[in-house]
């Protein structure tokens, strides 16, 4: 739970008070573009950067003085995986289990369980560097549930990861999820954040644009169905005079035309009757990517 929670870096605020809730046992998202403050609000949340002011419970424990007794009940998946490469995978998982003082006798049955979790069994004595991105991934993810931790949280768990193995890893989320785990997750792919989160947040600027499940926020901040069309490039401009009343809102982009409405092929039989001929359409349902965009912009952010 956080109110009022701010993070500054000299001058610069990164964090502009942010209030959240975050339940027990569900998976919360916090999406934005770079420098929204999402990853120094988890850094807050992990008691791995010290908070400027505000409210903030972890666990219903303060950071400032309770972060050592937090860090032992959480896990954190890095955005970039630190595995050690020179060890095998169960090594890696051994290791890392000692760090929290737990008996050797303990992490051999853990160590078998996250190994049978993570898919990883029959890979258990090789080396983790020849390791596919994906087997590094859920393998970093078996690490940091080596202490059975109440709160888990994920940063861009699945970036760089083919699709095959990004399915995989939701997977292994929602069985964390239904076994109770509350799990904290930023990411960039707009499908993972509705297929994975119950509740998100936008962050823009640091502070929260817009709250809710995903199926809420696409019903408050976009339509039904997109119809999407695309023009010869010397022609575009000239068609939205005739599309114009065809949609709630009309998006611009340089290559086609994104038509907001509640019926797509209805407003795309309308056009054609109107003489509109583009090179292509397509009439798609909205997602949190049209939320997304509307709300932080469409603009390259460094």
């Amino acid at each position: 739970m956080a109110e009022g929670l701010v993070k500054r870096f000299g001058e610069f605020e990164a964090v502009r008070g942010v209030d959240v809730q975050v339940r027990r046992g569900e998976a919360f998202g916090f999406l934005g573009p770079n420098g929204a403050g999402k990853s120094s609000t988890m850094r807050m949340i992990g008691c791995v950067s010290p908070r400027t002011s505000g409210l903030l419970r972890v666990l219903d424990m303060d950071p400032d003085t309770d972060g050592p007794r937090i860090r032992a009940r959480i896990g954190v998946v890095p955005q970039q995986d630190t595995l050690d490469n020179e060890l095998t995978v169960r090594q890696n998982l051994h290791v890392y289990g000692r760090y929290f003082g737990l008996s050797k006798s303990y992490l051999r049955d853990k160590t078998a369980e996250l190994l049978e979790f993570a898919r990883l069994s029959d890979r258990a004595d090789d080396q983790v560097d020849p390791l596919s991105g994906g087997m590094k991934r859920r393998l970093t993810i078996a690490r940091s549930l080596v202490n059975e931790p109440e709160l888990l949280l994920l940063d861009e768990p699945t970036t760089g990861l083919d699709p095959q193995a990004r399915h995989l890893l939701w997977d292994r989320l929602f069985r964390l999820k239904q076994s109770g785990v509350t799990l904290i997750i930023t990411t960039h792919y707009m499908d993972e954040a509705e297929q994975l989160c119950d509740r998100l947040v936008v962050m823009d600027g640091g502070r929260i644009a817009a709250e809710g499940s995903p199926a809420e926020l696409i019903a408050e901040y976009s339509t039904r169905e997109v119809l999407e069309l695309r023009f010869p490039l010397d022609e575009q401009d000239r068609h939205l005079t005739d599309l114009r009343d065809l949609a709630e809102r009309i998006e611009v982009l340089p290559d086609r035309l994104l038509l907001y409405t509640a019926d797509g092929e209805g407003a795309l039989s309308t056009a054609h009757q109107r003489g509109v001929r583009p090179l292509s359409c397509l009439v798609r349902r909205s997602t949190l990517e049209d939320v997304f965009l509307r709300l932080t912009g469409r603009s390259l952010v460094d």
